[in-house]
């Protein structure tokens, strides 16, 4: 029996088009970690690439996520896709992200970073207060709006004394960030899997931070991953306390790698509800890529989080 050739083209270009059509929309090829055919990897990208961005979320990358690669290509990477900024710089990569015309979308100071040794323990205000004075005075210069900073290890502590301890070191320099238009944003992490004994391990933790501090200049950075580990309820809290939210990370939960459907958060409608409050601030993917392709995770972590 001879099979007409046409008709066999035809019939390839239709599974084609319906494994891109489902590569696109995270369906059940990608789920399960099938390796797609090159062909069909090169026309996600083209596809990608030839869809604008729909504006309706601030789209940013964590730099930490891709340090196999030199800053200068994440850069291009990422103007590439069609997005403008990089999370989590310090002020010597600053001049680099500008070079590209990003955004840093999250700064670090140009001091020490340290999740364990934070604003919780009364040993560590000195130097922490001179550190973020200069920093947010760097941050203002650059043309930046947001700082991170951490609460650092229980150590024993309860969390009324280490939230008593923090009001009492930022206290110190709210009035600089205020003054200057920066905010200062406190991460929450878990300390169930990834970050043992971390003290801002709960979203009611950081809000009460917020109200006793009492300065609009002071926010969480609500991760994504790390609350739904230890609370869960994720969309719940953002609709409930999204004022004190003031930006967001994403992650597969679990292990933190890519945020499609091989992990069991629904990150289309997560979006859709922080779009709704009204955000206007950044969302940036803090995954780590777990497939061969970093960059086409990238790209399809943005897709997803594009509502």
């Amino acid at each position: 029996m001879r099979i007409n050739q046409r008709f066999i083209a035809m019939a390839s270009n239709v599974n084609r088009r319906n494994l891109l059509k489902q590569v696109l929309t995270g369906s059940a090829a990608l789920a399960a970690g099938a390796v797609l055919p090159t062909s069909v990897l090169a026309s996600v990208n083209e596809k990608y690439t030839a869809d604008k961005l729909k504006g309706n979320i601030n789209h940013s990358v964590c730099r930490w996520c891709y340090s196999d690669m030199p800053l200068e290509n994440l850069c291009k990477v990422v103007n590439e896709i069609g997005f403008g900024a990089i999370d989590l710089l310090k002020p010597n990569e600053w001049p680099t992200a500008k070079k590209y015309g990003l955004d840093v979308s999250m700064c670090y100071t140009a001091g020490e970073t340290s999740l364990t040794k934070g604003w919780n323990d009364l040993k560590n205000h000195d130097w922490l207060i001179k550190d973020y004075l200069d920093g947010i005075q760097l941050v203002a210069e650059a043309g930046y709006k947001n700082l991170i900073c951490f609460a650092g290890n229980r150590n024993g502590m309860d969390d009324e004394t280490g939230l008593k301890n923090c009001v009492t070191g930022l206290k110190q320099i709210m009035p600089l960030a205020e003054k200057l238009g920066v905010t200062i944003q406190i991460e929450l992490f878990n300390s169930r899997i990834d970050h043992k004994d971390y003290m801002g391990d709960k979203s009611a933790w950081g809000i009460e931070l917020c109200k006793q501090l009492g300065s609009p200049n002071f926010k969480i950075l609500f991760d994504i991953y790390h609350m739904q580990i230890d609370e869960g309820d994720i969309i719940r809290s953002i609709q409930d306390n999204h004022q004190y939210f003031g930006h967001y990370h994403t992650a597969g939960v679990p292990g933190r790698h890519e945020i499609d459907e091989r992990q069991e958060l629904y990150y289309p409608a997560i979006m859709r509800a922080i779009v709704a409050t009204g955000y206007k601030g950044y969302v940036a993917q803090e995954f780590m890529p777990k497939d061969a392709d970093h960059i086409a995770s990238l790209k399809t972590a943005i897709k997803i989080c594009d509502v």
